[in-house]
């Protein structure tokens, strides 16, 4: 997303407990925003520790879930990391 790199979901995960877990971020996501509009720091504080508990559940943060021993790039910009060739060589490195 605007040249920042982002981990996908852990493939390995079952369909049903890829929905199980993007429903709790949903959930989670709502939360924080309710929190804030009642500007609550305890519950957006909760709120986010629960989208960080699904993000981590989905792979997509924590430990990663891939076993080839490539590094994990995510939130690294992709000129900054190991596909900046292939980000210059798509056509897509003039938009850095």
């Amino acid at each position: 997303m605007r040249g920042r790199l982002w981990r996908s979901s852990n493939p390995a995960l079952s369909e049903e407990e890829r929905e199980t877990f993007v429903h709790q971020l949903m959930d989670a996501r709502r939360a924080v925003g309710v929190a804030k509009r009642a500007d609550d720091g305890q519950a957006e504080r909760v709120a986010r520790a629960r989208v960080q508990a699904a993000k981590v559940a989905l792979g997509e943060r924590g430990p990663v879930w891939w076993s080839d021993g490539a590094p994990d790039q995510n939130r690294k910009m992709v000129w900054n990391s190991s596909y900046a060739d292939w980000w210059m060589a798509s056509g897509q490195g003039s938009e850095a």
